[in-house]
């Protein structure tokens, strides 16, 4: 059965601009969820959503050109690409976007960052899969933080079944595609599949607000809404989106998404702030898993810090 990548070798990709890119992926990801919170504030879910991916279209447009990359996908690999945009973006959005509506940001953020959990058991499951004792390590200590996170708000959560399980769904769903993104065959540009992705996801999204959500657009929505569009527009889906399916591609499954754990941390403590909620001492006892659980990830292995002293040793860029 196969092992999963050594962590050193696979680090070996991030440079020192990767990492600050993936910093940067982590803030503004973690902001996101009370943002969020607020568009669905004024907007049903898959409006907000729609109006969020059709102003994110022209950027990463833009950003392909730029670039100097064709959006051409040839046909052979269109099968996969619709499969990866499936399982990364469109089970994702619609199901994390009533989950955020029916739970407060806070909540929504940690069920939705169980997937390095749901990843790890999907790998076994499904891949056969043995992780690493470290990224076990890893993995324990997230679901700890996670456990922490939630233990404040098992009541509430207990109170909104139906948001729980799509925040679950969603996290299981995202943690399928980010095996399925390792192991992909197509030749496809990072930036082209993400556009493609948000393509896919723009048409389902507008559909089910089409089918479902016309009526409960009673009026236009204010400033915070469009502020939370633009945010979700310019920032989420012309960086994040891209900087994500980048680390998925070049991290193994389970590394790459601890290495966001921080995301709901920032999610929890961005919420307070702009939301006006209090934290608990549990928020700092998960904050302290998810710095250890990031670190099986981010810190190098003792074999591999050997390995980048040995002269012997090559890397590609």
């Amino acid at each position: 059965m196969p092992q999963s990548p050594n962590l050193g070798q696979s680090l070996a990709g991030l440079g020192r601009r990767d990492l600050v890119l993936l910093a940067l992926l982590t803030i503004s990801w973690g902001v996101n969820w009370p943002v969020m919170k607020i568009g669905v504030g004024d907007l049903p879910p898959m409006a907000f959503r729609t109006l969020s991916m059709l102003g994110g279209l022209p950027v990463l447009w833009l950003i392909v050109r730029v670039s100097g990359q064709s959006l051409y996908v040839a046909p052979e690999a269109r099968p996969e690409a619709l499969k990866l945009a499936f399982f990364n973006m469109v089970l994702w959005f619609v199901f994390a976007m009533y989950g955020v509506k029916l739970l407060t940001s806070g909540r929504a953020a940690i069920l939705g960052y169980t997937m390095p959990v749901w990843t790890a058991l999907i790998g076994i499951a499904v891949f056969g899969e043995h992780p690493g004792r470290r990224l076990w390590i890893g993995v324990a200590a997230a679901a700890v933080g996670v456990l922490l996170l939630l233990s404040s708000e098992f009541s509430a959560i207990s109170g909104s079944p139906a948001g729980t399980l799509m925040m679950l769904t969603a996290a299981i769903a995202w943690g399928y595609g980010t095996q399925l993104m390792r192991r992909r065959k197509a030749a496809i540009g990072v930036l082209v599949l993400t556009f493609w992705s948000l393509v896919m996801s723009a048409i389902v999204c507008g559909t089910l607000a089409l089918l479902f959500e016309v009526r409960e657009i009673v009026r236009m929505p204010g400033w915070p809404a469009w502020a939370a569009i633009g945010y979700n527009a310019v920032v989420i889906f012309g960086f994040s989106q891209v900087m994500w399916f980048r680390l998925a591609t070049i991290l193994p499954p389970v590394a790459s998404g601890l290495s966001v754990m921080l995301i709901p941390v920032i999610g929890v403590f961005s919420g307070m702030a702009m939301l006006g909620e209090e934290p608990h001492w549990q928020d700092y006892a998960a904050l302290v898993c998810i710095l250890v659980a990031m670190a099986t990830v981010l810190l190098p292995s003792r074999a591999s810090a050997v390995n980048d002293k040995s002269p012997r040793t090559v890397r590609e860029g």
